[in-house]
């Protein structure tokens, strides 16, 4: 076993690309990639096998992260998983869940911070029965429901899920005025490819598409 977390995910395409920075190009072998932008600052290793046909693999090694891919992987591919897989990892690294309580109090926090404390959810909480969507919301009632699914997942991503259920407390469907509320968020782009990258490699949620009415 090597050393640090590993993980993997099947190489499965998709025209998704979520952003990656400092990551080379070369076409076989493996090289050195410059730290990630995002804390922890890691260097980043892409090593291409031609033995590997079709799973994406990664592991912490020391301060470096080792990212595994097939040596027939374009560079938008290699970008997309690299991001994908420092994602992965980082969520896997990160052990704690938020109760209901602490729920609610960051809805709260991020209204304010970006929707001008417009959007006040009287509850949020964890479900286990939403396995085609990630959130969900009633605004009559003022409730936001999350998936268990996104337990674990990065907080950048938790925070877009949450700021996606408390824009539709202000706006009902996915259209121009909806997605105006979310370019408020500076990673919604980032949580979008994140979620999108998830999705492509096992039955999960669609991410709804942007500027969809």
């Amino acid at each position: 076993m090597r050393n640090g977390r590993v993980c993997g995910l099947p190489a499965n395409r998709s025209r998704s690309e979520p952003r990656t920075r400092g990551i080379s190009a070369a076409a076989t072998g493996y090289r050195r990639c410059v730290p990630a932008a995002d804390p922890p600052q890691r260097a980043v290793e892409v090593r291409r096998s031609a033995r590997r046909r079709r799973t994406v693999s990664a592991y912490r090694e020391g301060e470096r992260t080792v990212v595994l891919i097939p040596a027939r992987m374009s560079e938008a591919e290699e970008r997309r998983w690299v991001g994908v897989m420092l994602d992965k990892l980082a969520a896997q690294e990160s052990k704690r869940t938020l109760g209901d309580a602490e729920l609610i109090a960051r809805a709260e926090r991020l209204s304010e911070q970006y929707f001008g404390g417009r959007a006040r959810p009287l509850s949020v909480r964890w479900v286990t029965n939403q396995n085609t969507r990630w959130g969900s919301c009633t605004p009559a009632e003022g409730s936001i429901r999350l998936s268990h699914r996104i337990q674990g997942m990065p907080e950048y991503v938790v925070d877009y899920v949450l700021l996606h259920e408390l824009a539709h407390l202000l706006v009902p469907g996915h259209g121009p005025r909806f997605w105006e509320l979310l370019e408020a968020y500076p990673k919604t782009e980032r949580a979008r490819g994140f979620l999108e990258g998830v999705a492509a490699a096992g039955p999960m949620p669609r991410v709804p598409a942007a500027r969809e009415e």
